[in-house]
């Protein structure tokens, strides 16, 4: 007899691909500098996303005679019966639907359930039949993905299913990125055939207009003009230099239309990117850059209009010398806060990161570059503060060697579409950001502490010398598989946490509460003089970060973290009701002692949670 439930078609899946480029930008008004080359030639279009299908069916094979061929009628009830006890302790009915060419018979639920739901149901079968020989779900099976027709895409080795490829063709199977944005907070976009529908909103967040190279500060316009320089203009000794269109190449790397026959494809080629421009003439300055950090993530900016398309991914690549500056560590921390993970450039300096800011600020994804050999590329900074390695192109041997994105052939003002070859940790931290924006698309509830694990947990070991790079190589495959296997990852805990609750008193450092993290204490903000210490050992390489959540919506707490010194390393001071984040590297080569002060500002005396973890 036939079943008369609905069942899911099988859905289909498309294609997509990923790119990158080079900056390093210097402290203050912050000199920007771009090693690529070498425009080429071609244009680019696809699209949607899939989730991993359940099923609506099993299959059961029995040791005796099949249902549908001449069992008795006690038998067939008794297997009937099971079979519907089981699905109905899931919610779904079932009817035998017909027997297989190798004597199994197919069963049909009148709704479709989890593929580990299904498992769990025919493990039940089987266990309380002695007479079945397997029981097991008639999976939903999809196409996979496969290369995208654009024909440059066999000229982008850092997107293949290779050593030294971060295969996003088996992260297609299960997402393209829909529904994530990322902000590439650059130099601008220009308008892009392989950009087509790919770019959502954005803003010129420019504040000089010398910088600015348009004629005028801030506005809804984040084109790029073109960065081109006289000799001298920006460094005495520097020569002339042309456009480099570095958003624009940034961009493509994430988000190139797939499947156009055409062009490239990017990384993640159905999330969208959200351009900021921050970079012009000479670079750009760390107030603006910061302030794009918070607007993209979903913060307010005076004089701003309100986002409305809100980046769950920051892609920074650019980045100058010295420690991390308090500016775009407050930036770095409220962006974070506000669920975005920021992804920055190491730099490309041939030097330890810890040197090069943000890269060197808490809580960023920092990335170095390898080439296509998997060895480090020779210009890519390195150190313990480096996250994870991506593509970022080694073009000593040949402009194929580089990663070839989407570009402009304009060497001052905008020209036409065109490709080009350039090299760098800009060009690794886009593949990053991609697959970070796969993640998300994938399991959208993940912190960016979450992200950040699963991308540093799945990397694969490096295929050649590559000192000081971090967890491994981005595979966007497996991080992507990790993040749809069930479960959020974390880091394990180093140690329980001590106790669930403030001890008093705690109002000196060397009467600080010991935290075991990850830990969450209820306390109390006893008075208006009251403040709270709380200890933790955070380990060599990792980030505390620490949540302060009042008690009520008029409460205003402020957070601040220390290390062994007397000044804050980071803090937080948002309004009354806000919840308080901030964070801090340990840089150190062992573990080391970090405090989390907790401080009355307003709103009266209450209770309030506090969180340390990593």
């Amino acid at each position: 007899m036939q079943h008369t439930f609905t069942t899911r078609p099988v859905a289909a899946l498309a294609a997509g691909v990923l790119l990158a480029s080079s900056w390093a930008l210097a402290p203050q008004a912050v000199a920007a500098t771009t090693e690529g080359v070498a425009p080429d030639a071609s244009a680019p279009s696809v699209d949607a996303t899939a989730s991993v299908p359940g099923t609506d069916r099993l299959i059961v094979r029995y040791r005796t005679q099949p249902l549908g061929a001449g069992a008795t009628d006690d038998v067939q009830s008794g297997r009937r019966d099971r079979i519907a006890r089981a699905a109905e302790a899931r919610g779904a009915a079932a009817e035998y639907v017909r027997d297989t060419a190798q004597g199994a018979q197919v069963w049909a639920l009148s709704a479709p359930l989890p593929l580990a739901d299904v498992e769990a149901l025919a493990a039940q079968v089987a266990a309380e039949d002695a007479g079945v020989e397997y029981a097991e779900p008639d999976r939903l099976l999809q196409p996979s993905a496969a290369a995208p027709n654009d024909p440059r895409w066999s000229d982008l080795w850092g997107l293949q299913t290779s050593s030294v490829g971060i295969g996003v063709l088996g992260a297609w199977d299960v997402t393209r990125g829909a529904g994530v944005n990322v902000a590439v907070i650059d130099t601008g976009v220009r308008p892009h055939a392989d950009l087509a529908g790919a770019v959502v909103g954005g803003y010129d967040l420019i504040t000089d207009t010398g910088v600015s190279n348009d004629g005028n500060g801030r506005d809804g316009d984040a084109s790029d003009p073109g960065d081109w320089t006289a000799a001298n203009e920006c460094v005495a000794g520097r020569g002339a230099t042309t456009s480099s269109w570095h958003g624009t190449h940034v961009a493509g790397t994430i988000s190139a239309v797939a499947g156009n026959g055409a062009g490239v494809a990017g990384a993640a080629p159905a999330s969208k990117i959200v351009p900021l421009r921050v970079l012009g003439r000479c670079g750009g300055y760390t107030s603006d850059i910061a302030d794009a950090m918070i607007w993209a993530s979903g913060g307010s900016v005076s004089g701003v209009p309100a986002n409305e398309n809100r980046a769950r991914v920051l892609n920074l690549s650019l980045g100058g010398s010295g420690t991390c500056d308090t500016t775009s560590q407050r930036a770095i921390t409220a962006a974070r806060a506000n669920g975005a993970v920021v992804v920055v450039a190491a730099g490309n300096e041939n030097r330890n990161v810890s040197n090069s800011s943000p890269a060197n600020c808490s809580g960023v994804i920092a990335v170095a570059a390898y080439g296509p050999t998997g060895a480090r590329a020779s210009y890519s900074n390195y150190g313990t503060l480096v996250d994870v390695a991506a593509p970022g192109g080694e073009m000593s041997g040949g402009q194929t060697r580089g990663i070839l994105s989407t570009l402009n052939t304009g060497t001052a003002g905008p020209g036409s579409d065109s490709y080009a070859y350039y090299q760098g940790t800009s060009m690794a931290t886009p593949h990053v950001a991609a697959a970070a924006a796969l993640v998300l698309a994938a399991n959208p509830s993940l912190t960016p502490d979450q992200v950040e694990s699963t991308l540093k947990s799945t990397a694969r070991p490096f295929v050649a010398t590559c000192s000081s790079c971090g967890a491994g190589m981005v595979d966007a495959n497996a991080a992507v598989r990790a993040a749809v296997g069930g479960t959020n990852p974390t880091p394990p805990p180093t140690t329980p946490p001590v106790g669930t609750s403030e001890v008093e008193p705690n109002n000196t450092r060397s009467a600080a509460n010991a935290v075991g993290a990850p830990g969450t204490l209820a306390a109390t903000m006893g008075s208006s003089t009251d403040t709270d210490y709380f200890a933790v050992q955070v380990p060599a390489g990792a980030t505390l970060t620490v949540r302060l959540t009042p008690g009520s919506s008029a409460a205003d707490y402020d957070l601040y973290l220390y290390g062994s010194g007397s000044s804050a390393l980071a803090s937080s001071r948002l309004g009354a009701g806000r919840v308080d984040t901030a964070s801090v590297r340990n840089t150190g080569t062992s573990p080391a002692t970090y405090y989390a002060r907790t401080t009355y500002y307003g709103g009266g005396a209450g209770a309030y949670t506090i969180q340390l973890g990593w």
